[in-house]
């Protein structure tokens, strides 16, 4: 929704070296769950106090489950920081290496480990961890955790575990890794998705709009339409002029702004014509202040200590949270989804802060609904059981939140392998992840890739995300590098004026290539990046026989490449602005600042 769902690297060096061989200790884990420690710090006090010193008082302080979010144990809704402590005793064996994992904060931690920092995370959602074996004792040991959340419900909200390990893989590798996942339609596996803010996509906010549209969206090559919420929105606490599309103030109503029912059903309609799907937005985990069921059915919100209901977290304050302890919620909301699947035909949903709603709910309700007819679901989330019996796709956050790091030269830009190689080890095999230089959240709170990265730096972004194993996503407005910043609560209609930049021609040529080469949608990915170019990435993939190799200069100098690898050489072609060699024993190439090469070869 409008928090900041980031998931990035980690910021710190994590692991020692540590030269002497170790015994496989891959079965010994204290898992640190349950009660610790907690103190909110809205001053930014704690450090200067040193709160994570092991001797600090912390008598005073509260406690509090992990994981969870903060908000959820009906303290004081807070975005700033808040203060984790918890001790532990445990068998030390010698000879052996020790990290503590966390498996997701909300939003960035700084970590002590016996009152010395052991190092700092940035990055919502995921897995981090520090050595700490010349730090840890049988007994008496301190685990500190000051989090910063920026936006939306904050806290430890991943499991925590001390563990033995031969290897970072042993660390990274999730519970789910092994576990298979949801097995999506091959539309969905092979989708390029066009996110539609209907309200700005033009200048009368109309799905009849978007319907005369279609044919041109077909023609840019995309597959999947991503309707943002479609619903009435609520008019009480509402935030800006027009208020939130995800403030719902009738599940089984359209925003009149857009047209009626009849007229998204005709959009959907035409869609299917032109071989394409639909889906659209859905807010499970709240609804508006005046949503009819807070009268008919008070019991299904949250409410505090007082009884009354609450909104999610503070910053959130035209919403009211839901309490998915009550089935009949979860039946209504099943239903309602079914409705919109057979009323309206529409082709799957993109579920919002799905991992602040029940995740057996999702399962129980997929299920029911997949009955019916292939569906694509989307969530709005990170989390790696997603994908194992719920979801078929989640937000590719990592390789997001890598590239400003890249762009700006702190980062080479073959840390999008370590961020992949990281991905792999954390997720289900096969699971799919939607790959982006912008969305709605984004682009309403950072800024449109074209203003971040510059006009040819959102292009190589873009060929980029296009190259990397997962789902392609298009906002509405990249195609023509559209620099209007779309509010959620206001009126930002989108200048379709012009084109100046060629994005239309740019955007078409990457669709058609993932249309064309099942390499680009299904192929393994090989890493190829070499450390003699920090900016440039090289990649390739590789499916029954066909090889494409892609590469992209993530910055502003041109430059002149040569690497002595055969696999690298002999390729057609396809796309791009770089002067690619005809050698057959090595890679040579020329590629401008923000550049870019597509080439295939074949081995059959």
């Amino acid at each position: 929704m409008r928090a900041c769902f980031i998931l990035g690297l980690m910021t710190a060096t994590l692991l020692s070296s540590c030269g002497a061989p170790v015994d496989s200790t891959s079965d010994t884990t204290l898992r640190l769950d349950g009660i610790w420690s907690f103190r909110v710090d809205s001053t930014d006090a704690g450090e200067a106090q040193r709160w994570y010193e092991m001797t600090a008082d912390r008598a005073s302080w509260d406690t509090i489950t992990v994981p969870m979010h903060w908000d959820s144990h009906k303290l004081a809704q807070y975005d700033g920081r808040g203060w984790y402590a918890k001790s532990f005793d445990i068998e030390v064996r010698g000879n052996v290496r020790y990290a503590v994992v966390f498996d997701a904060v909300d939003d960035n931690a700084v970590i002590w480990f016996n009152g010395v920092r052991i190092g700092s995370h940035s990055g919502y959602g995921q897995r981090f961890f520090f050595d700490i074996t010349a730090l840890l004792r049988p007994k008496g040991n301190v685990l500190v955790a000051r989090v910063e959340d920026l936006a939306g419900p904050g806290g430890m909200i991943g499991s925590v575990k001390v563990m033995a390990y031969t290897s970072e893989d042993d660390l990274i590798e999730s519970d789910w890794h092994r576990l298979p996942v949801v097995q999506s339609p091959a539309w969905v596996r092979d989708a390029v998705v066009y996110e539609i803010f209907t309200r700005n996509f033009s200048q009368d906010g109309s799905f009849s709009t978007v319907e005369r549209r279609i044919p041109e969206l077909r023609a840019l090559g995309v597959t999947v339409l991503w309707l943002m919420p479609i619903h009435p929105i609520g008019e009480k606490n509402r935030k800006g002029s027009l208020g939130s599309p995800y403030s719902v103030r009738d599940y089984y109503g359209v925003n009149p702004e857009h047209g009626t029912m009849d007229d998204l059903r005709s959009l959907v309609r035409a869609a299917h014509a032109a071989e394409m799907r639909v889906i659209i937005d859905i807010v499970a985990n709240h609804t508006a202040w005046d949503n009819p069921l807070i009268e008919t059915h008070p019991d299904w919100y949250t409410h505090d200590a007082k009884g009354e209901i609450i909104p999610p977290n503070t910053d959130w304050h035209d919403v009211a949270d839901l309490d998915y302890s009550k089935p009949a919620l979860r039946r209504y909301m099943t239903d309602m989804l079914a409705f919109w699947i057979d009323s309206v035909g529409l082709d799957g949903f993109r579920c919002d802060v799905a991992e602040m709603v029940p995740h057996d709910f999702w399962k129980e309700a997929f299920t029911e609904l997949r009955v019916k007819k292939p569906l694509f679901l989307l969530a709005e989330g990170t989390t790696p059981d997603l994908h194992v019996d719920a979801f078929d796709m989640t937000y590719a956050w990592n390789t997001y939140d890598i590239l400003p790091g890249i762009f700006a030269g702190r980062d080479a830009a073959a840390a999008i392998d370590e961020a992949l190689r990281r991905e792999r080890l954390l997720m289900p095999l096969g699971a799919l992840r939607m790959r982006f230089t912008t969305n709605h959240d984004k682009h309403a709170y950072d800024a449109p890739a074209v203003t971040r990265y510059g006009v040819e730096g959102a292009k190589a972004a873009a060929v980029l995300m296009h190259c990397l194993p997962g789902v392609p996503l298009i906002y509405n407005g990249q195609e023509v590098g559209s620099t209007t910043k779309l509010g959620l609560f206001d009126r930002d209609p989108i200048d379709w004026s012009r084109d100046t930049h060629g994005f239309r021609a740019l955007y078409t040529e990457l669709n058609t290539l993932h249309r064309d080469h099942a390499a680009l949608r299904r192929g393994v990915h090989i890493p190829k990046s070499v450390e003699k170019y920090p900016s440039l990435y090289l990649g390739l993939r590789e499916l029954d026989g066909e090889q494409i190799f892609f590469a992209v200069n993530l910055g502003a100098s041109p430059l002149e490449v040569t690497v002595p690898d055969a696999t690298l050489a002999g390729f057609t072609r396809l796309f791009g602005n770089a002067a690619y060699s005809t050698d057959t024993d090595r890679l040579g190439m020329k590629i401008p600042g923000y550049g870019y090469f597509v080439g295939s070869k074949s081995h059959r």
